[in-house]
């Protein structure tokens, strides 16, 4: 088993609760984690032996282009499309965090992470 990690994809999307988010937006970080079985790709040293990191971060991209008032639905969204569009990935791990939150005072960011097996 493998793991590959796509860490610190920024975004500027339209996701929360409040009007001014949907329509200003706001900043995001999204981490990924996948896991597969990579044993051919070692040997073969063949892109087509494994899930190229560039394809599973144009999901990530088009899923975060889809407003949502909840982190949770655009952490479901992409990992549910994680998960069809590859199937040689067993797991998919998604935190997505919101930089600098409207909080009323000073937060770095909020974060959800939810993770999702195939089985």
């Amino acid at each position: 088993m493998s793991f590959i990690d796509i860490e610190n994809m920024e975004f500027y999307s339209f996701h929360g609760c409040f009007s001014e988010e949907a329509s200003i937006g706001t900043h995001f970080s999204v981490d990924l984690r996948v896991s597969l079985d990579t044993s051919l790709a070692q040997l073969s040293d063949n892109i087509s032996d494994t899930v190229s990191y560039l394809d599973i971060y144009q999901t990530v991209k088009r899923e975060m282009q889809h407003p949502s008032h909840l982190l949770e639905n655009v952490a479901e969204r992409i990992a549910s499309s994680v998960l069809r569009e590859y199937e040689a990935l067993d797991t998919v791990r998604v935190k997505i965090t919101k930089l600098n939150p409207p909080l009323g005072g000073k937060i770095g960011g909020v974060s959800l992470t939810i993770e999702k097996s195939r089985s």
